[in-house]
């Protein structure tokens, strides 16, 4: 998608699509205490979100949740269902956040085939945290505009349904097809009346990028990819994959009228810094 001749910039209708969503992105992080070093350079008052991870444990979410807050970012830790163990365990986790001051988290069903509780989906913990009277001023749900791998649609938007009484937005799962990304946003707006905040990969290492992208079952992107070569040049190009073109086709869509989203976040893979640079130079070309 050419940009304004001669400036270096976006199209008037793109860069305004643009501007919103590179001002304030997500950058959302793995529980790893090196990242530390990393979120520094980010602005204070960042929106920084951590993953949960099986093998790490939510102590470990929650425990760089805490040291992120205590950087000034504005942190969203991840909850998985699957991985909280009972009511006890889930009131101990919300009191560390209350104490941090985090008043918003991310709730998913989370990996794993057997739930370590009695959760086993993302909407049995919002109703447990609600029944506790402790749900967070914001929460965060996932959406999947491809579908997910081992859910059929009609149970994901059944479910999506249910959990607006509960949750503030969604993000959606990693996705390359802008026009896929485009038709869920819409179809969020009319089945469950939630804003979308859309999930792109940032700088990232490409043979990661695929391996994460066949973990979480991205069939029909990676389909995409496979028949647009100049897409799959780009996620195989020295360097790393960059998110530049899936948002100029975004932009030209919200542009258009054609895709409701409110919002940018980030999947870094701890590549914090290289993504906020790719941030910034990209919000420049939006100026």
């Amino acid at each position: 998608m050419a940009r304004a001749k001669g400036t270096g910039q976006e199209p008037t209708g793109k860069r305004q699509a643009l501007e919103p969503l590179l001002a304030r992105p997500r950058y959302e992080v793995l529980p790893l205490e090196s990242v530390l070093t990393q979120t520094e350079s980010l602005p204070a008052g960042s929106v920084v979100t951590v993953t949960s991870s099986p093998r790490q444990g939510l102590d470990s979410t929650v425990a760089v949740a805490e040291k992120l807050a205590a950087q000034g970012m504005s942190v969203v830790p991840h909850l998985a269902a699957r991985q909280v163990t009972g009511p006890a365990e889930l009131r101990r986790l919300l009191d560390r956040l209350d104490v941090a001051g985090i008043g918003e988290v991310f709730v998913v069903g989370g990996d794993g085939r057997e739930p370590r509780g009695p959760y086993p989906d993302a909407l049995s913990l919002l109703r447990a945290m609600d029944d506790l009277g402790r749900m967070p001023a914001k929460v965060g749900v996932a959406g999947y505009p491809e579908g997910h791998h081992a859910i059929d649609d009609d149970t994901l938007w059944q479910a999506l349904r249910a959990k607006r009484d509960y949750a503030s937005y969604v993000v959606t799962q990693m996705c390359f097809d802008a026009d896929a990304i485009g038709r869920f946003a819409t179809d969020v707006r009319r089945e469950a009346g939630l804003p979308v905040i859309v999930g792109v990969p940032g700088v990232v290492e490409p043979a990661k990028l695929m391996r994460i992208a066949l973990k979480v079952g991205v069939g029909q992107s990676l389909r995409f990819v496979r028949g647009h070569r100049s897409v799959a040049g780009r996620l195989l190009w020295p360097g790393g994959y960059r998110p530049d073109a899936l948002l100029r086709k975004l932009a030209a869509r919200i542009a258009a009228g054609r895709a409701q989203l409110t919002g940018l976040h980030l999947f870094t893979f701890n590549r914090v810094t290289a993504t906020h640079r790719w941030v910034a130079q990209a919000y420049r070309r939006t100026a």
